[in-house]
């Protein structure tokens, strides 16, 4: 097998652009993001100048992954207060742009909450805009300081579960700084056993159909000079078999009131091989990804996207530019032509299968719907505080 050694010297290195940033230049406020649909070829940045294009880039995978897409919710919510548009429009678009993933409503929500209470008590537009504006920036400041969190309870957990360091971590879809305001969910807890020297080896799941790990892990591993191995989602069974998996850590896009997780497809089939060669499956997410007003897995609403992604290979934006012209689309068919496609975004694991969820509030461990419910009683508490 051929692994991928991309040493860094120094310390780790995070994507040379932000995965997200407000902007303020002379014609007007944007949202800026990293369009990480032209990962790893390219570096290139998308500005949002209007809700409607800050949607289109949510749909298009263009800004992603749960906790980065509440801090976007919340920017767009900002983006048309202080544009003047029509705020309770703009925070309907954003909070259905993808059903699935709970912090987008919840950091519409947020950022929305704060614009109607300084509408209220003033009346003043401007005013209830600069609040919105806030609300983001401390959404932002609040998941990097989550990030932080968790990585440190993930490698205590670590360390717990499998004494001795030398961690073989199995990783699936992306996790890391491009999803988060922070170094990440699951991912940040793999960089920090990198940094203390305890982290052997990161399996990164390729991802299919859009090969998330591939195009985008395995682009923050090389980056962080992590010892990482890329490979297809169906030879993990094999490295299981092998006895070369210490560890699963995933993250979230919403995790029930019963402890169920939904994350990216392919995760479940993971907890199902974890749970039969007796291997830690752990999940790694803020705990604004809980969502108690969701009882049970089967009540998640799993994204059902475009067939067109299974059927064909889809060519990154660039190279399709450069093939047609800048309106090019599509990609290399690899099944016959009217086949129909199953793709589910996301698939959910049982609270059965998962040996504990991390959050920035600690460790649940078991996974039930008594420790859910107060782990979300404390994080009332610590944000009442």
């Amino acid at each position: 097998m051929a692994d991928q050694y991309a040493r860094t010297p120094g310390v780790a290195e995070p994507p040379t652009l932000p995965s997200l940033r407000w902007e303020e230049p002379p014609e007007g406020p944007v949202v800026v993001l990293l369009d990480q649909t032209r990962l790893p070829a390219e570096e290139v940045e998308l500005v949002c100048t209007d809700v409607p294009a800050l949607v289109r880039a949510i749909q298009t995978l263009a800004v992603r992954g749960a906790p980065l897409l509440g801090i976007a919710g919340a920017y767009g919510v900002a983006l048309a207060a202080v544009r003047g548009y029509d705020v309770e429009e703009a925070a309907g678009l954003l909070a259905g742009a993808r059903p699935t993933a709970v912090n987008l409503g919840y950091g519409v929500r947020r950022a929305a909450g704060a614009y109607r209470a300084a509408l209220e008590k003033d009346g003043d537009g401007e005013q209830a805009a600069r609040a919105a504006l806030a609300e983001a920036r401390e959404l932002h400041r609040e998941d990097a300081e989550a990030s932080m969190l968790m990585a440190g309870h993930g490698l205590a957990l670590l360390d717990e579960l499998l004494p001795g360091g030398g961690h073989r971590i199995l990783t699936h879809c992306n996790t890391g700084a491009l999803v988060s305001g922070g170094e990440g969910t699951a991912f940040a807890v793999a960089l920090e056993a990198h940094r203390a020297g305890r982290l052997r080896r990161l399996w990164v799941d390729e991802t299919r159909p859009l090969l998330q790990g591939a195009r985008l892990t395995a682009y923050e591993a090389a980056r962080s000079g992590m010892a990482y191995t890329l490979l297809t989602d169906n030879a993990a069974g094999s490295l299981f078999a092998a006895g070369e998996v210490d560890a699963v850590l995933i993250g979230a896009d919403r995790i029930a009131a019963d402890g169920s997780v939904a994350n990216k497809v392919g995760s479940y089939p993971l907890a199902v091989l974890a749970r039969y060669h007796h291997v830690p499956f752990i999940v790694v997410a803020p705990v604004t990804t809980i969502d108690p007003h969701t009882p049970d897995g089967a009540s998640i609403e799993v994204e059902q996207r475009a067939g067109q992604e299974v059927t064909e290979l889809t060519a990154p934006p660039q190279v399709a530019a450069g093939a047609g012209g800048a309106g090019a689309v599509g990609g290399l068919p690899v099944a016959p032509l009217g086949t129909q496609a199953y793709n589910p975004a996301f698939d959910v694991t049982p609270p059965e299968l998962v040996t504990a969820i991390v959050t920035e509030l600690g460790v649940l461990s078991p996974v039930t719907g008594a420790g859910i419910a107060e782990l979300c009683a404390r994080s009332r508490q610590v944000t009442i505080s």
